[in-house]
């Protein structure tokens, strides 16, 4: 895998790739992640870099450097702003699953007048699609409109990045957050996506993200394939 050489750090971009392989299973909680050779190969990056971004990991508590045993995953939760409530993707991993994301496409496209993202970004904004994985089944297909600032974006410059940290990263905050749900009958594109029949039943989720002006940043709309997992939100009272 090779890391983009422009903007973050390499040892940050590893750093993320390994955190976000931790929350979401692909490392699970006990076992040891790759050894550093097989980093430093993998990332093609020098062992100081992964060294440094494991370093992090330990000190953020993930991960457990032992003499001889090999680095430990011992936390496999994020930190959260909200400590009573958890992500639904950190709840399937608790479950035992294993969630992978892979970023499809990114483009540029053009907003026809009077429609929601005219209104929401103007004459043009940033078009991506993700996919989400269960257990390497088609799980969650979302598709993200962003605000033109970011029209640079390259899906190079994502690998398993989270879409919200590289919105920080540009200066771009995110004071509030709207969620719907609804239910919807699959079109060709995301039933495709989903490997599913066209006209299956999915839940669609909206999200509306504003800074602190109260401007739409992004605008998510993801197609859940609740038949092959329900959608679930704990809460601790």
């Amino acid at each position: 895998m090779s890391l983009s050489r422009k903007d973050r750090p390499l040892y940050l971009q590893v750093k993320q790739i390994l955190k976000d392989r931790i929350l979401h299973g692909v490392y699970v909680l006990g076992s040891n992640i790759p050894s550093e050779p097989l980093l430093e190969r993998e990332f093609s990056v020098s062992k100081i870099t992964v060294r440094a971004a494991i370093s992090e990991l330990v000190q953020e508590g993930y991960l457990e450097k032992g003499s001889g045993k090999g680095t430990k995953v011992i936390r496999n939760k994020a930190a959260s702003k909200l400590s009573k409530w958890k992500h639904f993707t950190e709840i399937l991993v608790e479950s035992g699953h294993r969630i992978r994301k892979r970023w499809l496409r990114t483009e540029i496209v053009s907003n026809e007048k009077g429609t929601e993202l005219y209104r929401a970004f103007g004459t043009r904004c940033l078009r991506m699609e993700r996919l989400y994985d269960l257990n390497d089944i088609p799980y969650i297909f979302y598709v993200h409109y962003l605000t033109i600032e970011l029209e640079g974006l390259e899906l190079a410059d994502m690998k398993e990045q989270s879409l919200y940290e590289l919105l920080e990263e540009q200066g771009l905050s995110l004071d509030r957050l709207r969620d719907e749900f609804g239910v919807e009958a699959a079109g060709p594109a995301v039933a495709d996506r989903l490997e599913l029949e066209a006209g299956t039943p999915v839940l669609k989720r909206s999200r509306y993200s504003r800074d602190g002006r109260g401007r739409i940043i992004e605008l998510s709309i993801g197609y859940y394939n609740t038949g092959l997992q329900n959608y679930i939100v704990n809460y601790d009272v």
